[in-house]
This record gives structure tokens, sequence and C-alpha cells, in this order.
């Protein structure tokens, strides 16, 4: 039919629904309106395909314009609806699938409320302790180093965050560029166990190391430097317990890939958690999380880190058991 008929064959080109309206009816339809509005779709009276009110008045009247309607292909289903006269009377109708562009929308103002949030939070706190400061009279000696000490440690806490969001905001501009460093996995873990030695000391923990020789990763050290930080940084934060103190870190050859599992014997995290670990300033615990210096955005870090090394995030855990995370990397 295509090759007699060079319109269908352009209509079958089109990747999005598409379709040919004449007279009230279904002229031509491609094979993705055929498959949103059934098989039988073509001959069928138009009212029968597309139920908007809206939609049905803009392409039987013939005028060149878009509309947004739902409830085609499913309830809550989003379109733009794009309808273009043709000659003798006919209407080419082209559908475009909103859901992800409302799901980036709705994650971009999610985002934006949350990251206000955690902003407000330590600056409502930094603004009424200065204020108190400030205010005439004596202060207690007591008083002001309490406050001038959460004043700082609020500060940190601030800038922690931008450093974070900045830091995400670098890694998803380089998404699209590959990593072109030959990195030694085993050297990031070594280097990312030093930077862990205060919080290594405060959390009263020891780290158990097991590298073995390994193949270089196509990688971005600072990057990857970064993940490693992260992940042990949780673990010591949240992994040791006064039953057991101890965070495992493994770097191994497994196939194509090199590994880098961090693991604990923690408390754990129950399953209606684990999908959403990785989210912006998703927290399990939010108390203890600001307690321990969490910004809420590691995690989603090293998600975003892992996509841009093509490589697979794995997060194992159970409660009163401890969590496992598995990174995998293709190896040079």
């Amino acid at each position: 039919m295509t090759d007699s008929n060079p319109a269908l064959a352009i209509l079958e080109a089109i990747e999005e629904p598409a379709l040919i309206v004449e007279d009230g009816l279904v002229a031509a339809a491609n094979q993705a309106a055929r498959q949103l509005l059934g098989s039988a779709v073509i001959g069928r009276d138009l009212r029968f395909a597309i139920r908007h009110p809206g939609a049905l008045d803009l392409i039987l009247a013939g005028r060149a314009d878009d509309i947004e309607i739902e409830g085609i292909g499913g309830a809550d289903r989003p379109w733009r609806l794009s309808a273009r006269p043709l000659a003798k009377g006919a209407v080419l109708v082209r559908l475009a699938e909103l859901s992800a562009l409302r799901a980036t929308e709705r994650m971009r103002t999610d985002f934006v409320a949350n990251a206000s949030h955690e902003l407000r939070t330590p600056l409502a706190t930094i603004i009424g302790y200065a204020e108190t400061l400030t205010e005439d009279g004596p202060v207690d000696e007591r008083v002001r180093k309490k406050f001038g000490s959460t004043i700082a440690a609020e500060a940190r806490r601030m800038l922690r965050i931008v450093e974070d969001l900045m830091s995400l905001s670098r890694i998803e501009a380089d998404r699209f560029r590959p990593p072109d460093e030959q990195v030694d996995l085993g050297d990031v873990a070594r280097i990312a166990i030093e930077n862990a030695a205060p919080l290594l000391d405060r959390a009263n923990c020891r780290i158990e190391l097991d590298i073995a020789p390994t193949s270089p990763v196509a990688g971005d050290f600072g990057q990857l430097l970064q993940l490693a930080d992260n992940l042990i940084g949780n673990a010591l934060r949240y992994g040791c317990n006064d039953r057991r103190c101890s965070v495992q870190v493994k770097v191994y050859d497994e196939g194509s890939r090199v590994l880098l599992l961090v693991s604990d014997q923690g408390d754990g995290i129950a399953a209606e958690h684990l999908p959403r670990l990785t989210e912006r300033f998703y927290r399990v615990d939010s108390a203890r999380s600001r307690e321990s210096g969490g910004t809420g955005l590691g995690l989603a870090i090293v998600k975003h880190i892992v996509e841009r090394h093509r490589g697979t995030l794995d997060i194992r855990s159970e409660p009163a058991r401890g969590t496992e995370v598995r990174i995998a990397l293709p190896r040079l």
C-alpha cells in the first residue's frame, strides 16, 4: 500500500500516532495510530476513535491548531493533538504524548520545592540565633558559645547542600560525554578510605579492605572518588551500631566488569524504601540523616555518576542484617 501511495508512505514514516481525516472518517492511520486507537480504526467515524469534544471540534472544523487532551489510551494519559488542514478538506492529525514531559516538570517542581525546604530550615535557625545575639543586653558566655556553634554548624550544612547541588549539576551536564581516563578502582577505594578517617574516628568503626588486582576502567577519577566517598561515608554514618562496627570495601574483576562493593552489618533498610533511595533529598530517617551531616543527595549523585560511566548500581538491604551497595563498571 505504501509503495503505490507516497502520502501513506510519509504517514507511516511518522513515529508518533498520525492519521488523516476526511469527511469525519479516518481515511488513513499509521502503525503507531493503529496500535493506539485499534487496528480497525481506518474507515471508522472519527468520533469512535477520538472522544474528546474539543479535539473533535478542532478537527472537524478543519482549523490549524494544537490542543492538549487526556483520555486517549488511558484515562490520565496526556497528549498534544495537532491538526493541520490538507487538500480537498482532509486534515492531518498528530498525537504527541506528554507523559514524559509532565513527569520531568513534576520532578523539576519537586526538586525546587525540596531544595528550598532543605535550605530554608538551616537558614531559619541561623537567622533566629543571629538575631538573638544582636539584641541589646548582655549574653551569657555559655549561651553565646552554644548559639555560635549552632550557627556555624547550620552554615556548614547549607554549604554541603549547595556543593552537592552544584556537583549534581556538573555531573548531569557531562552525562553525554563519555569519561576517558584510565582509572584503577582499587586506588579510588584506598583514597576514599583515607578521606573517611575523621568520620571513621567519630563512628568508632573499622573498615575491612579487600582489593584484588583489577583491570582499569574508563572513568572520571574525580567523580569515581566522589562516588566512593559517598558510599563509604553512608556506611560509616548509618551502618555502624553498638552491635557491629565494621564496614567492608571490596574491589575485584567479574567477567567484563570491575566491581566495587561497600557493605555493612548495621540496622539495614526496609524493602519499601529501596526503590526511592536514589531520589534527591529522599531520606529513610530524616532526623538521623541531618544529625549525621547527610544532605539527602549522596545516593542521587552516585546514581548519576554510575549512569555516566555506563555502569550498574545495585542496593541490597534487610532490616537488622545490613546493607550492600554494588557498583559494576565496564573494564577496559
